[in-house]
């Protein structure tokens, strides 16, 4: 069994209320935080070994709620993501977006959307996520309908040209370029829609490339090869791929792009959590003046709520795509970065019973490579830091870092 298969989730981990069940075109909404639903199907039905016990809450709701933030539309967002997520069987996980059974990825993807929005713009409006469901419903229903929809019995290849073609007049990506993922995404809900409406005549299958310069492309599966079944993209891992990339664009820590996430986080601890600005550029002696005063203004922005500037990230999206990930049950890596992000936050025991839960998934499991050494140790050290600060008198009096939770008037 993979190690992704061996370890559970937390089960409180999304608060309080399981009051929605996931269907097609849904809204997303909801009052209250979400349980994990998902994590408690794929618990009593699908799971086959030990989990990793009982795991805190996720935090960032709930702190942003203590901060006087108002959550309302992020949570509701969050619940409609949970929503899909738990109908993501193992087998439908495994599933082609081509054929997308199961969870409605389109719908799964603008949650994930829609909490992001709502985190940095505070904005009394939630994302309209079914106005955009609305909106691919009539890219499909279109692409059937006039001229745009190949000749009866034309060859899978004048299908997909066809198709290329529809998507470039509607300028779905601008140029054709841009996200692979939403592409294949859109894509898939072409796709199908075309085969609801018994237009389809043959297995189609999408092909996602492994490369940075190249676009997702629709072929024949009866014509495929063996080399292409690592190109396939499943429902489970097109939203494990959208998570991860936001996860590492809004990662706070980003001074060493040759080492991994969860190793510049680490590294950031000895300046103190929460600490981004003059303590960090200090420790870095070849920095020039110039990109001195850079980070601090990118500090600035930041702590106002701007977020505009890679090097310091967004914690609160950070956290949020690392929640999410935790949801999927995809890796239980995911639970040592978040655990990073906590420490920096000042949520120690949080940070210390998912850091437990992170060692006991990779119990038995071996480094094999020296980046993956540098990771464990370093795992140790932020376990054994914070058990030290967990023992100190009056660690609990001491407020969380907060600068990141504050509301802030310039969103923008």
């Amino acid at each position: 069994m993979s190690c992704a298969a061996a370890w559970s989730p937390p089960s409180s981990a999304l608060g309080r209320n399981p009051s929605l069940r996931g269907g097609r075109r849904r809204t997303c909404s909801s009052s209250s935080s979400v349980r994990p639903r998902a994590a408690a199907a794929a618990a009593g039905q699908e799971q086959e070994g030990g989990g990793a016990g009982e795991a805190p809450r996720l935090v960032l709701h709930d702190t942003l709620d203590a901060a006087g933030v108002a959550t309302a539309h992020a949570r509701a967002a969050r619940e409609g993501f949970a929503a899909q997520v738990g109908r993501l069987t193992r087998v439908n996980a495994g599933t082609s977006i081509a054929i997308s059974r199961g969870a409605d990825l389109a719908r799964a993807a603008l949650c994930i959307a829609a909490e992001d929005d709502s985190l940095v713009s505070h904005s009394s409006v939630p994302l309209p996520v079914d106005a955009f469901i609305a909106r691919l419903d009539d890219l499909s229903t279109g692409f059937c309908a006039g001229g745009n929809f190949p000749p009866s019995r034309a060859p899978p290849e004048v299908f997909f040209d066809y198709l290329d073609r529809y998507l470039y007049v509607h300028k779905v990506l601008t140029c054709r370029s841009g996200s692979a993922l939403m592409l294949a995404l859109i894509y898939s809900e072409i796709l199908k829609t075309v085969r609801i409406y018994g237009l389809l005549d043959f297995d189609a299958e999408i092909f996602f490339p492994t490369d940075l310069n190249s676009l997702p492309r629709g072929y024949d599966k009866q014509k495929s090869k063996l080399g292409d079944e690592p190109h396939i993209m499943t429902s489970k891992s097109l939203l494990v791929e959208i998570l991860k990339t936001l996860k590492a664009t809004f990662w706070p820590f980003q001074f060493n792009q040759s080492s991994s996430l969860f190793l510049n986080a680490v590294a950031a601890n000895h300046h103190g959590p929460g600490t981004l600005g003059d303590n960090q550029t200090r420790s870095h002696g070849n920095i020039s003046a110039i990109e001195m005063a850079a980070a601090k203004a990118a500090q600035h922005r930041l702590m106002r709520g701007v977020w505009t500037n890679v090097r310091f990230g967004d914690m609160r999206r950070a956290l949020a795509a690392c929640e999410r990930l935790i949801l999927l049950q995809h890796d239980p890596h995911e639970l040592r970065d978040y655990a990073a992000l906590l420490y920096h936050c000042g949520y120690y025991e949080e940070c210390l019973h998912y850091l437990s839960s992170y060692q006991t998934a990779m119990a038995g499991q071996s480094a094999s490579n020296r980046l993956e050494v540098l990771e464990d140790e370093a795992v140790d050290t932020l376990r054994a830091r914070v058990t030290l600060i967990l023992a100190e008198d009056g660690w609990s009096s001491r407020r969380p870092a907060a600068s990141y939770w504050t509301k802030n008037s310039e969103p923008w």
